[in-house]
């Protein structure tokens, strides 16, 4: 059994594992080296976030499904307050780090998917790199695959649900949803989304799907169509 968590997390409670996709640590750092700046306060946001569900689930493990870093040096830029919660993080539970396309590897994975070699951005923030795993029988990995026929967990997309209520147009992260795979909103504090019904969504759900938006004891389903 899998719980959608408000929070926009997955709790996995057979193996007390928490799931959470596109963290993008470190966007605004990346903004401010362009020249745009912004509030540097998202990855500290994003992790106190985390920590409170690490501690309020009692999740002895943590998978992070790809964008955990804005960028490939993300990592090194996180402040020291940021690093110091990060670090203690991953050296409290089973963290692995799937990679995205935001934050790839940099350094060659051996036979099971492992990174090993070269350094890494995710290496000095603790944790295990890998560019995607199967735990028990459920692929994790940052893209939906349509072709996958396994069951699938991932991420990358950012969906968020927009509606038309009493005459307000209301927009909430979700999960989108098949038969057999999941995919995962943004966890990130600094992050957009995109239309859970946008072609591409549909197209890498591969079959019809629906949005899942957990609110307090219920969960909320919208079967969606192509925008």
């Amino acid at each position: 059994m899998l719980v959608a968590l408000p929070q926009g997390a997955l709790f996995w409670p057979d193996r007390r594992a928490l799931l959470v996709a596109d963290l993008h640590l470190e966007k605004a750092s990346w903004f401010a080296r362009l020249g745009q700046l912004l509030p540097p306060y998202d990855s500290i946001a994003t992790l106190t976030d985390l920590a409170g569900l690490i501690d309020g689930t009692g999740a002895q493990e943590v998978w992070c499904l790809g964008d955990s870093f804005h960028d490939r040096d993300g990592c090194e830029r996180l402040p020291e307050r940021a690093r110091t919660l990060l670090t203690g993080l991953t050296a409290r539970t089973r963290w692995t780090w799937i990679v995205g396309n935001h934050d790839p590897l940099t350094k060659p994975m051996d036979a099971a998917g492992i990174a090993s070699g070269a350094s890494s951005p995710p290496d000095i923030c603790g944790g295990e790199v890998v560019a995607e795993a199967v735990v028990d029988g459920m692929v994790l990995r940052h893209e939906a695959e349509p072709e996958e026929a396994r069951p699938e967990l991932s991420g990358h997309f950012h969906p968020k649900l927009r509606i038309s209520h009493r005459g307000r147009l209301v927009s909430r992260r979700c999960f989108v949803a098949t038969p057999h795979k999941l995919i995962l909103p943004a966890f990130g504090a600094l992050t957009g989304g995109l239309d859970a019904g946008h072609p591409e969504i549909v197209r890498a759900a591969g079959g019809p799907a629906e949005a899942l938006v957990p609110v307090a004891d219920r969960l909320l389903r919208f079967p969606l169509r192509a925008a």
